[in-house]
């Protein structure tokens, strides 16, 4: 965590939350009670931040400072409302081209998809507010700074944002070894929105039940899977090829 997106302190960070500012994850210390630590959890429960526990030698690592239990991470960029987003996008003329990630935790992955989504016409993408990886410092070096050019959408759930966009006449499809179709038996010329899946687990089988269609990429070797950036990057290009 960079000295540059943190901040410290239960009254600096209740005050950061009431201000509107953009929290990534707040870390509580272990243990700790006392009524301002309490308002602070009252209001992390409240504004849906996400937090972990965590013991106080991580707190000390991640500042000398007197951090007093809690130390959080403030997101560099803005994140957009996915709504006004989409609307903009939809009544700008263009073929909608969006991009859902589930959950990717590494924040190198992260900023390697961002970057290509730069570089392929991506025109947003959208992520949970817990369980992926942060925008912070290796992101933005990884994405080669496309983090400040792709807006980036922020959801409760996945979920929520595949029934907004599947109401405002966008399909979903799921890049998954879970089908027989592969992206080149899938038509992605119409308004789209791509799901990619997390290192580990891929996509969340709930959210899979749900999609519009699947696609995979063909692997001719021994090695199961790919680096999901690097099939990320060759879904997106597939797109740009039928769309030209």
């Amino acid at each position: 965590m960079e000295n540059s997106t943190q901040i410290f302190g239960l009254r600096a960070i209740i005050e950061a939350i009431n201000s509107g500012k953009t929290i990534e994850k707040v870390f509580l210390q272990k243990g700790l009670h006392g009524d301002l630590f309490n308002d602070l959890e009252t209001l992390i429960r409240k504004e849906n931040v996400n937090s972990s526990y965590v013991p106080v030698e991580k707190l000390n690592r991640l500042t000398t400072k007197n951090h007093q239990g809690a130390v959080a991470q403030i997101s560099p960029i803005e994140f957009y409302n996915i709504e006004d987003l989409v609307l903009r996008v939809v009544e700008s003329g263009k073929v909608p081209l969006f991009l859902l990630l589930d959950q990717i935790s590494d924040v190198r992955n992260f900023g390697a998809i961002i970057r290509t989504a730069e570089c392929t016409g991506v025109d947003a993408i959208i992520i949970q507010k817990k369980g992926g990886a942060p925008v912070n410092g290796d992101t933005i070096k990884t994405s080669a700074g496309a983090v400040f050019k792709v807006p980036i959408c922020k959801v409760d759930h996945i979920k929520d944002a595949m029934f907004y966009l599947q109401a405002s006449g966008i399909k979903v499809i799921a890049a998954t070894e879970k089908t027989d179709q592969t992206i080149y038996d899938v038509s992605f010329i119409e308004p789209c929105a791509i799901i990619m899946g997390s290192e580990g687990r891929g996509i969340n089988p709930s959210v899979l039940k749900l999609v519009d269609a699947k696609a995979k990429l063909p692997l001719l070797g021994e090695i199961e899977s790919l680096n999901v950036s690097v099939a990320c990057g060759a879904i997106l290009y597939e797109t740009i090829r039928q769309r030209r």
